[in-house]
Formats: C-alpha cells, sequence, structure tokens
C-alpha cells in the first residue's frame, strides 16, 4: 500500500470514555425537543495525522490516523463506522452528521450548566448517523463523542455516512495555481485592530455565546485578511474564536500605495450571554 494511503476505519473499541460523562445522561424535564439531523456535505482536501493527538483520539480511530477535511479555512475532524481508502491531500467528498449542530438544536433549558453537552444528546446524533447498533456500542460511542465535543466545542465533528473521491476539477488548474501563487506572495501588512474594524463592510462582531460557554463575555482574535477582504487565517486556537463565523465577514479589499496586499490584525468579538 502506497505510504500515502491510509485505512479510514475508525471504531471506538474502549469503554473506558464513560467516566467522561460527568453529569446525568438524562435531559431535564422538558428538555426532550426534536431536531432535524444536521446533515452537511463537505469538499475539499482530506489529512491524515499518523500520530493521534490525545489517547481519546486514537480511541475513537480505533489507533489509526486522525483524519481532518478542510473546506476553505473550515476544518473538519471525521469520524466513521465504514472503511475506506483515503490518500492524503486529495480531495473528496464528505456527507454526514453534522454534531456539534444537531447537538445544540436539542438544547438544553440549564443552557450548559450541568455540562455540555448532554450524553442522551449524543446518543441521539450517534444513532441519527449510524441506524442498527446494538445499545453497548451505541452507549461507547456516544460518552467518547460527548468527551471530544466536551473538550473541544468548537471544532466541528462530522459522523461520517458516506464518503467519496471529488470528480477532477474542469478549471485550468494552471490558472488556479498562479492565482494562488500570486496572492501568496502578496506582504503581509500589520493593521491596528481599532483602524481595521472601520473597514468592516459584512460581519456581526457581537455573537450569542455558545451553549458551552453561556457567559462568554469578549475574546480578542488574531487573523489575516486576504486581498479580496475576507478572511483567509485564524491565527489562534482559541476556542470561542474558532466558534466564529469568519465566512461571513469581509473588509474593504487592503491595498497599500495602490497594491493589494494581506492584513495582519486583531478582531475583538463580543458574545452576548446566553439567558
Amino acid at each position: 500500500m502506497d505510504r500515502n494511503t491510509h485505512i479510514f476505519c475508525f471504531s471506538v473499541v474502549l469503554t473506558t470514555f464513560a467516566a467522561l460523562s460527568g453529569c446525568s445522561s438524562a435531559p431535564p424535564a422538558g428538555e426532550a425537543k426534536k431536531a432535524a439531523p444536521q446533515t452537511i456535505k463537505v469538499q475539499g482536501k482530506l489529512r491524515t495525522m499518523d500520530l493521534a493527538t490525545s489517547a481519546s483520539d486514537s480511541a475513537l480511530n480505533g489507533g489509526g490516523p486522525s483524519v481532518f477535511i478542510w473546506e476553505g479555512m473550515q476544518q473538519y475532524r471525521l469520524f466513521s463506522r465504514r472503511t475506506a481508502n483515503v490518500v492524503d491531500g486529495e480531495e473528496y467528498i464528505v456527507e454526514g452528521i453534522h454534531a456539534q449542530k444537531m447537538i445544540d438544536e436539542i438544547g438544553d433549558p440549564n443552557n450548559g450548566k450541568g455540562g455540555y453537552p448532554l450524553l442522551s444528546s449524543c446518543e441521539r446524533v450517534v444513532k441519527t448517523a449510524w441506524p442498527g447498533m446494538s445499545f453497548e456500542e451505541v452507549d461507547v460511542k456516544a460518552s467518547a463523542l460527548r468527551g471530544r465535543v466536551s473538550r473541544y466545542p468548537a471544532r466541528p465533528i462530522i459522523l461520517v455516512t458516506k464518503i467519496q473521491a471529488a470528480p477532477a476539477k474542469k478549471d485550468d488548474k494552471g490558472a488556479d495555481k498562479a492565482a494562488k501563487d500570486k496572492e501568496d506572495a502578496l506582504p503581509i501588512v500589520a493593521v491596528p485592530a481599532d483602524k481595521q474594524k472601520a473597514l468592516l463592510v459584512e460581519g456581526a462582531a457581537v455573537q450569542t455565546a455558545p451553549i458551552w460557554e453561556p457567559a462568554a463575555g469578549a475574546v480578542k482574535c488574531k487573523v489575516i485578511i486576504g486581498s479580496d477582504g475576507k478572511i483567509t487565517e485564524l491565527e489562534t486556537g482559541a476556542q470561542l474564536c474558532e466558534a466564529v463565523p469568519w465566512s461571513k465577514f469581509r473588509y474593504q479589499p487592503p491595498v497599500q500605495g495602490g497594491r493589494p496586499v494581506k492584513v495582519r490584525t486583531e478582531v475583538e468579538i463580543q458574545y452576548q450571554p446566553r439567558k
């Protein structure tokens, strides 16, 4: 097998994650809410990591490589019950359940005060993505999912239902590469946060606090803005920064001396406390 080809076969093999459930698996009275399956379809480059980032990740993917897919500047972590040969760096189409979105839609009347997410919510997500499992398998997978989402709530997880290689693009790859090389070669200019704020065209600097941190407050996020005025890179690992819908932000295209540049700046996001 080619060294860049990996077996994408994630299976939860440990039951020790049950200890992560912490609070009660039963939702508070009145919590039960019918949530539509939060299906998602993503096309992007697949990335594999031969070394899992933690013991929990290693158990979740059966000891194999960690698998991610990039769509623009958004990274998704993939977990799957099925086996597929995937090639690192190639483009794929992935379909499945966006775990965090479905968990949030199910809701929690206590706004996460008893621990986020509820184990019962994770059970529903797992059963929606992968029906027909035994109770024991559901328990193990739901506990493992809860531990992962609880630790990194802003890093999207897709429970994969389908994965396939993306069809070859018909665009002129040479032209695409030339455009990317041109963008990469642009100088990066540091701009103070207050000055850059005045150039915001689209995007809300005030967001509702996520259920996993209901009294979030303000957070400062370091970003790179491309020559088209869109945010192309997030230079921080802060969870609250990762939760911001950066694709909805757009600034006036940055220029210096009449020529396009890229900008490194800081964006302050104010999270309104959940009630």
